[in-house]
Formats: structure tokens, sequence, C-alpha cells
């Protein structure tokens, strides 16, 4: 049983053709319409559509010649863009008479949807429009000719790598041997091909008309490709809000693409993905996401959605779980992710913290924020946690393992009581959290991201933080085997290890082998010094964020961080002298 077996289904005339169309959810709401790409039915809009369809009236279509819908004769030239236009408003004219639709595509989904949002006859039944790796042929014509008339080397390269990256298109144009591919050994194949190379699992998709959806999918191209590209229209302006969601590993569309597109795209609104080509099969919780907030923004009467700062475009409504979030470098990470639009959940052993971790999130941008109080070195406790966070937000999209204590004094001096203490919060925590909420990403199967907070103490051996350096050293080596053995399921796994930083660490750390008073007098000492220094925790989290954009695995974050990080791959025999040094406290 398939995701649209419980979906209406009718029969749209339009022209020549029959289309097949589904409908899921309440007529009387807003209308999502979802078209599909290349070789591709309606089904592959399936894991989208469910979770659209308790806010939404959701309706899928095959195009022309895909999936139900009855094929052209003769099949040349019955794939135009003009046809495929007639189509979408046939749909549209059925499913929502008397309202405009917003509008989502994929792939080739997408590039008619840029003809259907920029066409006057249109005007009036589209409401907005969400694409994703599928660029309007008259946009992607001029961006070809202006790197003809005006070449620079990095122009020429733009232009180079994408038709590269286009080399399907040219096969494609060849008569028969695509058709004869897709109805022999390739349609047979392609399920395999989308499982390891896209990681795209079957269920209801593909379908078993793809060898004919594919074979009939060639006149898209021969139709309409060189046309339009010698000779791209002047007026192809969106007349509606446009939502670009670009895949950062998509192997057949550059991201430069899409460079200047607020030309003809005046209300644009961007967003990035760490996905390749089939977002739809990969990532559907984090699609329908974007469209349910794009949509409801529109239907509110506003152009743009609320996610601001400089990662707006890479973590607008992703859920973001920070523990240890109650001040220091947890509460700036929280609030530098809930800028950038993300859902945060701060959670604290302190409720109260916690709480007002929450409240900064939300005054300063994030669509939702809750504080959770926990402690990490509690395994029921973390356990607790997690499944309510699953139950009541979702699945955590990155996870910063951050809460952590300091400890000072010599190997003898420091008790097993201690050595417990430091270990149950600094490594059983992060542990726990990857264990409880990265076993979630997994299952999920939709990608996510962890950061582990270790240290510059890390790298290097001290005399004087033996059980501090050791816990840290844990969770960089922890983070390393868990990128490891992530990386296939699309998970990325970042060790932040920051030097001397101004938070509160110093007032709580604890100094082994000396009394009451003397631990305080060290731990004014350590905070006068940390103060000094006066390297701000927002700082931490800014690489945090860029070290979550850009997948880095192992990240020293201060000056004295990266040279300890250096001074222990290039000169560690000089690393083992330094560590003799004690220092004045």
């Amino acid at each position: 049983m398939t995701v649209l077996d419980g979906a209406r289904e009718r029969w749209v005339r339009s022209g020549d053709v029959e289309l097949c169309v589904a409908e899921l959810g309440d007529p009387r709401q807003p209308t999502v319409v979802l078209v599909h790409g290349y070789p591709d039915s309606k089904e592959v809009w399936s894991e989208v559509a469910a979770r659209l369809a308790g806010r939404f009236h959701v309706v899928l279509y095959d195009v022309r010649g895909h999936g139900r819908s009855s094929a052209p004769s003769p099949l040349r030239g019955g794939f135009t863009l003009e046809k495929l236009t007639d189509d979408f408003l046939a749909v549209a004219d059925a499913v929502s008479p008397g309202r405009p639709v917003h509008l989502v595509g994929h792939d080739w989904g997408s590039v008619q949807s840029w003809e259907f949002v920029t066409v006057e006859r249109t005007e009036g039944r589209i409401a907005s429009f969400t694409s994703m790796s599928g660029p309007s042929l008259d946009h992607f014509g001029h961006w070809i000719n202006r790197r003809i008339k005006r070449p620079t080397p990095r122009r020429v390269g733009q232009l180079l790598g994408q038709g590269a990256k286009s080399w399907y298109v040219y096969l494609l144009h060849t008569p028969v041997l695509p058709e004869l591919a897709w109805r022999g050994p390739l349609g047979k194949r392609w399920p395999g091909i989308l499982r390891r190379v896209e990681k795209v699992h079957g269920g209801d998709y593909p379908t078993a008309s793809l060898p004919a959806d594919a074979a009939h999918g060639a006149w898209l191209y021969r139709d309409n490709v060189r046309p339009r590209l010698r000779h791209p229209r002047d007026d192809a302006y969106a007349h509606v809000p446009v939502q670009l969601v670009t895949p950062l590993g998509d192997a057949f569309l550059s991201e430069r693409l899409y460079d200047g597109l607020e030309q003809w795209a005046p209300r644009l609104t961007r967003r990035t993905l760490p996905a390749k080509h089939w977002v739809p099969r990969t990532r559907p919780d984090r699609l329908a996401d974007w469209i349910t907030e794009f949509v409801t923004t529109v239907e509110g009467g506003r152009t743009e959605v609320a996610a601001s700062g400089r990662h707006a475009d890479r973590f607008g409504g992703q859920l973001v779980l920070v523990t240890g979030a109650g001040s220091g470098i947890g509460r700036a990470t929280a609030v530098a992710f809930a800028e950038a639009g993300a859902r945060v959940v701060a959670v604290d052993r302190d409720a109260e913290s916690a709480a007002r971790t929450a409240e900064l999130s939300r005054l300063i941008g994030a669509r939702q924020a809750w504080a959770e109080a926990a402690d990490v070195s509690d395994e029921q406790s973390m356990e607790k946690l997690a499944a309510k966070v699953a139950a009541e937000y979702g699945v955590v999209d990155v996870l910063v393992n951050n809460a952590g204590i300091g400890l000072s004094g010599s190997f003898f001096e420091t008790t097993p009581e201690d050595w417990k203490k430091v270990l149950d919060v600094n490594l059983w925590g992060v542990i726990h959290g990857c264990r409880l909420f990265g076993r979630q990403m997994a299952e999920r199967g939709q990608g996510g991201h962890i950061v582990n907070t270790a240290s510059a103490a890390a790298f290097l051996p001290s005399r004087v933080l033996p059980a501090y350096s050791t816990s840290k050293a844990a969770v960089l080596m922890l983070s390393e085997c868990l990128r490891a053995e992530l990386a296939g399921q699309g998970i990325g796994v970042t060790a932040i290890c920051p030097g001397i930083v101004n938070t509160n660490i110093t007032s709580t750390a604890r100094f082994a082998g000396v009394d009451a008073g003397e631990e305080k007098r060290r731990q004014q000492r350590s905070a006068l010094l940390y103060g000094k220094r006066n390297y701000p925790p927002e700082k931490v989290a800014d690489a945090i964020l860029e070290a979550v954009v850009h997948d880095r695995a192992v990240v020293p974050v201060t000056p004295e961080a990266r040279g300890a990080h250096l001074l222990s791959r290039f000169l560690p025999r000089a690393s083992r002298r330094l560590a003799r040094v004690s220092p004045p406290l």
C-alpha cells in the first residue's frame, strides 16, 4: 500500500491528453500543487504530500506521458512549455476554481513551473512558487549569454562546470537511444542506482511506469531546451513570491546557476540543503517545513519568511537542540541558531537558565523555542528528554552537545569521585546525546549534524588538567569515530575545540587537592585570566554554525587552540615538553 492509496483521484482533460490527479487533505484549506520532474511520476512527492496534508489541500498530478496520465500523439511537439501550461491551468481550474494555488516543482516540474509563474495568462491563478533543482530555461539562456558575451576566467569556469553537469541533456537529444536504454537495462537498474548514488529508498517510488515515463519524458528536453536557450524570453519575470531551495550536492545543477535570480524574481527567499538532487525523497521533513512556512507566510499577506541572519537560508525552520544552553557557549550557540531562523530546544540542568535562553531565542528570531531541564550525565534523564523532544517537537536536525565542567589538579590529587564527575558530564553526556538523538537522526534517514564541544585541551597533555584533558580528548576521538560511521547516512559530526573563552566555567570549575578557601582563590584567579583574555562565546557560536554549514570535522576556535592543534600535529615532542610547565595559579 502506498502513501497515495488513500488519495482522492480524478481525471482532468487538457487538449488531447487525460491527466491523472490525486488529492489529499481538506479542500477548504489553501491548495498546494506538487509538480514532479524527470523521469519521475507524482509518487516522487508521496512523502512530502503526506506531511503537508494535515495543513493544506494537496494536489499531485502525473505530467502528460507520465504515470497514469495519457501521452500526446504524436510525441514530437506534444511536450512544449505552452502545452504544459495548458495542463497546469486545467488542473488548477478543476481542483481550486475560485482560489489561486501554491505551486511546488522539482527538477522538470520546477522548469515548467517557472514558465507558469512568468507568463501573463496564469496571473491570478498562482499564489506562490517553491522551486527546487530546476531553473527557468529563459533565465538559463540569459545566464549562458552573459558568460559568452562578457567572458572572465570565473564566468568561463562556471559555464564549463555547468556544461559538464548537463551531460545527460546531450544524450537525451539523441534519437531512439534514450528510449531503448530506458525500456531496457537502464529502466531495470534505475531503482538500484538511486539507492546507491542518491540514498533514495524504495517504497512506492519509483513506480512500474518508470521505463515508459522516462522514454516519453525525453521529449520534454527535445521540445524545449534548444529553442529556449537559443531565444530566451526577455519578459520572464515571476509575478508571485518565489522560494528557491538549492541542494548543495546536486550532481546536475550548479549553485552558481541561480546567481542574479533576484533580477527575475524580486520577491525571492533562498534556502540551501546539504543534500543531493532527489530531495523530495531524501529530505521530505525539511521540504514540508519550508513549504508550510512559506505558504503560511504568503497566505498571511507577507512575502518573506521570518528567518534572518547570515545563515537563514540554511537553518530556517530546522530543529536545533543545545545542551549546557543556560549560559556561555551554549547560550550563545542557541541564540545564534535562533537568529538564523532555527527552532531551538535549550537544555540545561538549571531550568531557570534554560528558560531564559529560550526566551532570548524567541526574541531574536526563533520561530519557536523551548526550555528543557535535564542532567546530561544521567542516562534516564537523557532518555526521557529524547523521547519528549521526538514526540513534541520532532527529530532534531542539529545536535550541539555542549554541557561540560572543569577540573584542575594533578593526577594523584584527583580522586575517583572527581574522575567520575568529570567523565560523567564531559564524556558520558556527549555519549548519551549522540546515542539517543543521533539514533533518531539515523532512523529518520534524512541527514543531520552533531556538534560536540571538546577543547584545546584535547590536543595537548597537561600536568594540571589530566582528567579534563582526558575527557575532552575522548570527545574528540568519539567525534572522529562517529563522523566515519555516520558519513554514509548524511549525518555530519564536528568536534569544536575552543581555547580560553570568557564564560562562567571558571566559577564552577573544581580544583582537586586543595581546601575550599584555596579553591575559591584559584577560581577567582582563573576568572580574572579568562576575563582579561575576553574572547566572547559568540565567536565560538559563529564557528559552530560555520562548521555545520561546511561540514567541518575538527574546528580549533581561538588562536591558542589553533596553535595547540598545529603543535600536536607537527611538533609533538615540543608539546610534551610544554606540558611539564606548571601554570601560576
